[in-house]
């Protein structure tokens, strides 16, 4: 059964903070997602952390560190993702570590305070092949990159992004904002739950923010 709470009324309209102009509709976003998985070598690594970002409306930094122990899956349908951190990509030279990314507390929340978010079928889906094919880290990492095996490397993904809003869209809506980063996934996906009726306090949970307004 689909684990979503349902409001009353017509849909809620979405908050001014996201630009409508970069929003993607579920065709182009899951088409934007097959062009990605049809790249050689790296693409195939980043459909399902993408599909992170458009089916859960997970931040880059919170899929880039999502692990095994983080997934309640069945084999199919709904599961869950459980979040417990962050790796934001700040630079060596900013870092403590000496790795690319950081490693921090979700948004808006204090370390060690984790956050639930629903896992739809298509997520579970893409999950599941994706560890099927790749396997984790030792660590239980999911996404990692084909040479690095402790981070996925941010140029990857914006390098597979920009061609595939290439190889998807007009040569007029690829110098439009539409879709224009990784990121804009996410805002799809917020967007696609406040026009489905779910309520607006339920998706600021989902997304992580502290406000109803999302």
């Amino acid at each position: 059964m689909q684990p979503i709470p349902r409001s009353s009324g017509p849909p809620p309209k979405t908050s001014h903070v996201i630009d409508r102009r970069r929003v993607a509709n579920p065709v182009q976003a899951r088409t934007l997602l097959n062009a990605v998985g049809e790249q050689q070598r790296s693409g195939k690594r980043l459909v399902a952390f993408l599909g992170c970002l458009y089916y859960a409306a997970l931040r880059p930094e919170e899929a880039v560190s999502l692990a095994k122990r983080n997934l309640s899956l069945p084999e199919k349908g709904w599961g869950e993702l459980h979040l417990e951190r962050a790796e934001p990509h700040a630079g060596k030279e900013w870092t403590n570590s000496g790795n690319n990314r950081d490693d921090r507390q979700l948004k808006q929340r204090a370390r060690g305070e984790t956050r639930t978010v629903p896992c739809p079928p298509e997520l579970t889906e893409l999950l599941h092949a994706h560890i099927k094919e790749f396997g984790t880290a030792p660590d239980g990492r999911l996404f990692r990159g084909e040479r690095n095996a402790g981070e996925m490397p941010k140029g990857t993904i914006v390098r597979a992004w920009r061609r595939a809003r290439i190889d998807v869209f007009s040569e007029e809506v690829a110098a439009s904002s539409l879709a224009r980063t990784p990121y804009d996934l996410r805002h799809a996906a917020v967007s696609t739950w406040l026009n489905g009726g779910i309520p607006p306090t339920a998706v600021a949970e989902w997304r992580g923010t502290r406000s109803r307004c999302c």
